[in-house]
């Protein structure tokens, strides 16, 4: 993996929270990441070249190291790939030493999507190595099943498991003040800040229409910089993520209709809907699987139908508080980690002839 657990919502959300359970059921596991706190001060900068080589050459270091104990080991789990640079030498070395490797990834990572600090620093990259890494592992695990078409290309032994919401502690917390500001709400990270961007000329003419009735929210490791009257700009942290995320009354999770969002795995959405907060999100790809339009969430295309839903969900807030609570039914039963645990122990057991 990349990041120091705990940091990165995807490593948090498709298999982090799970380890304790694993752990529960005879496995024992160690974590080797690449991107300590410091070096995450840099990674994702504009610039730093010279600290950028420097963490290079330090990654490299460090699976060289993981190498030479991976024999220890009855399984390598991958998140994505074993190192950010555009090549496959460490998936190779592990599967010519006899230990069998599991992937997981929950986005189009074989299409290009670099972050907006390391474009000039793309031709490192070779996202079509993701084929590679495929081929390479005894397994997959994708988060839908668009992903699962792509993997079943290289490979056989493909399971689909969306990424799942810890409902124990994502807690529903309604609010009885029936005359504060309704909140329109987003949440995402620096790589995702510019779908927010999408839905700017709705969220204008909403407070056109609704002036002072209406306010919005961003939940971001950045902030969204451009113009939005009564926009409240939230720098993101683990601890108070659940806290910050419950105040606002309708989030929203606005896409474009390309092949990398397809891969999406609609994870705001279902953060929205953990919480009973009504979900808008645009029809791409998984989102239509999560939500069936007007009863547990919404799903709009063009910019009239952003404003007609939104408009609804605004002015009765009996209606939110109905959509809210199917649409935490629908993580409950669906995309919780209660709810695909077993299925995931019995991925390992299966992999490790533990059965």
């Amino acid at each position: 993996m990349a990041h120091r657990p705990g940091r990165s919502p995807g490593q948090r959300f498709r298999f982090e929270q799970y380890l304790d359970y694993l752990s529960a059921n005879g496995f024992q596991y160690h974590i080797s990441y690449l991107i300590d706190e410091k070096d995450d001060k840099i990674f994702y900068a504009a610039g730093k070249y010279f600290a950028k080589a420097r963490f290079l050459f330090k990654s490299l270091k460090h699976r060289f190291k993981d190498l030479k104990t991976v024999n220890q080991y009855d399984l390598v789990f991958l998140y994505r790939e074993a190192h950010m640079l555009g090549m496959t030498w460490f998936e190779k070395k592990i599967r010519n030493k006899g230990v069998k490797m599991v992937l997981d990834f929950d986005d189009s990572i074989w299409l290009n999507d670099i972050s907006t600090g390391n474009r000039n620093l793309a031709f490192l990259k070779k996202p079509s190595k993701t084929a590679d890494i495929i081929k390479l592992c005894d397994a997959c695990i994708v988060g839908n099943q668009f992903l699962g078409s792509y993997a079943r290309k290289y490979n056989p032994n493909v399971f689909v498991i969306p990424t799942t919401i810890d409902t124990d502690y994502y807690q529903p917390a309604f609010s009885h003040e029936t005359q504060k500001p309704v909140c329109i709400g987003w949440t995402g990270s620096s790589t995702t800040i510019k779908h927010f961007s999408l839905a700017i000329p709705v969220l204008r003419e909403i407070k056109t229409k609704y002036g002072d009735k209406v306010t919005f929210r961003v939940i971001s490791d950045e902030f969204y910089n451009g113009h939005l009257e009564g926009l409240e700009n939230i720098k993101w942290n683990k601890e108070t993520e659940v806290r910050d995320l419950s105040a606002i009354d309708i989030g929203i999770m606005p896409l474009p209709d390309d092949e990398w969002s397809k891969g999406k795995c609609g994870f705001k959405g279902l953060q929205y809907m953990a919480l009973g907060k009504p979900a808008v999100m645009s029809p791409v790809g998984v989102n239509n699987e999560i939500i069936v339009d007007g009863e547990n969430g919404f799903l709009a295309n063009t910019h009239e139908e952003w404003v007609d839903i939104l408009s609804r969900l605004i002015e009765d807030a009996a209606l939110r508080k109905q959509i809210g609570l199917k649409g935490r039914k629908t993580v409950e039963e669906r995309y919780s980690f209660h709810s695909q645990k077993e299925k995931y122990l019995q991925i390992f057991r299966k992999l490790t002839g533990d059965l």
